[in-house]
């Protein structure tokens, strides 16, 4: 399979060479976690004639006698070389039972530099706190940007619109690339959600009614960007002769999101600065999942460019909500530190009925801070009083 250079990835992890942290590689199955995992060993072995490399990737047979958090211990100490860099790699650590106990004792030890991958539902983030008494350093993994798409598949400068249009309908799921052919692509990316993700919070929660959360899953799949609530989804599946308890459907919406099968985002008061807790929405870790595990069934165009425009703010590492300004919805209120910026997300603003609507709850706020609608306009930027208006290939792509 081709690779890339995941750089914007990598880099964190060099930035963080030599701390005492444990670095924790996080993020959704088969979005690129072992991969990162070796471009960084390679990276040590070219620029560290000192270093002592100590890679166990469960993935492979050789490392299979070392399930037990005693034997994987036994081997990572057997390989430290006194006076080198120590440098302690583990992939898919969850295969090992009790592996909280030796990258404890590991860390303990102070002589180790640790880093370690695994199955998105058994190394959750909600977890390291209690799993490691040690200081965490997590590095989250998102599936391909627009920009990793468009180098993998060599795009140029004049391929933009059209290669977001190939985006939006194959998405940042690169095990899925190597297929020609759409519908063995969207099989294969079905079967990384059904039988990986889903499977893996199943047995992890050792939950025992699946069809009810099989029924939930294409419920949320169904509704992405939409305001929902505990609540309304349990009433929602009743109709559907699916019982469901509100406070069971509230468990599983945090085992989805903790496993990084969605990313919920609640709602902020713009003017009463307060957050709400009514309601939420909730997105895919990749957009592409609704086309391969529903099909064609209620293409919301506008829908899926809310979740790609949401999923790329938090690549790039702001934190999201959905703003409310007099009884108006603001689609994100992106915030990193001192910088804000409001944004509305549509598919189509061509006609004037429509971009009033975009438009007209920015220009209701009145701070300072940027405000922008992301659409498909097949332009450059240029701005409306103020609004700066985005082709949303080419803010995906990093214009300013």
């Amino acid at each position: 399979m081709k690779l890339i250079h995941r750089s914007l990835y990598l880099q964190k992890l060099i930035d963080v060479i030599g701390t005492p942290d444990i670095k924790v590689i996080t993020g959704v199955r088969r979005s690129g976690k072992s991969k990162l995992l070796e471009a960084f060993k390679d990276y040590i072995q070219k620029t560290d004639a000192n270093a002592n490399l100590i890679h166990v990737n469960f993935n492979l047979l050789e490392f299979q006698s070392l399930t037990t958090y005693e034997k994987l211990n036994s081997y990572v100490e057997s390989k430290f070389v006194e006076g080198k860099n120590n440098f302690v790699l583990i992939d898919e650590v969850q295969m090992c039972e009790g592996f909280e106990k030796t990258i404890n004792n590991l860390h303990a030890l102070e002589k180790y530099d640790l880093y370690i991958t695994g199955s998105n539902a058994f190394l959750l983030s909600s977890d390291l706190a209690t799993l490691f008494t040690g200081r965490t350093f997590k590095l989250e993994i998102f599936p391909f940007s627009f920009t990793e798409f468009c180098e993998y598949f060599e795009f140029t400068n004049t391929d933009t619109y059209a290669a977001f249009d190939r985006y939006l309908k194959e998405g940042g799921m690169a095990g899925s690339y190597p297929y020609k052919d759409l519908e063995n692509k969207y099989n294969y990316i079905e079967d990384v959600f059904k039988t990986l993700i889903v499977r893996d919070i199943k047995q992890k929660y050792k939950i025992r009614n699946q069809s009810v959360m099989d029924s939930l899953v294409d419920f949320l799949i169904d509704n992405v960007s939409n305001l929902i609530s505990s609540r309304n989804i349990a009433d929602t599946l009743a109709i559907s002769k699916v019982k469901i308890e509100h406070k069971t459907v509230a468990k599983y919406l945090d085992y989805l999101c903790n496993a990084y099968a969605f990313y919920k985002i609640k709602r902020y008061d713009i003017q009463g600065k307060k957050y709400l807790s009514t309601s939420d929405k909730y997105y895919l870790s990749d957009h592409v999942f609704k086309y391969a595990i529903l099909g064609n069934k209620n293409p919301n165009r506008g829908r899926l460019f809310e979740n790609i425009v949401a999923i790329e703010l938090l690549r790039r590492g702001y934190e999201i909500y959905v703003g409310v300004l007099y009884k108006k919805e603001i689609d994100f209120v992106a915030i990193k530190r001192d910088e804000k910026v409001y944004i509305q997300v549509s598919d189509d603003i061509s006609s004037e009925e429509t971009f009033e609507r975009e438009v007209s709850p920015l220009l209701k706020i009145k701070d300072a801070y940027p405000k922008i609608v992301i659409a498909k306009t097949n332009q450059e930027k240029y701005q409306f009083e103020g609004v700066q208006i985005f082709d949303i290939a080419n803010w995906l792509l990093g214009e300013k």
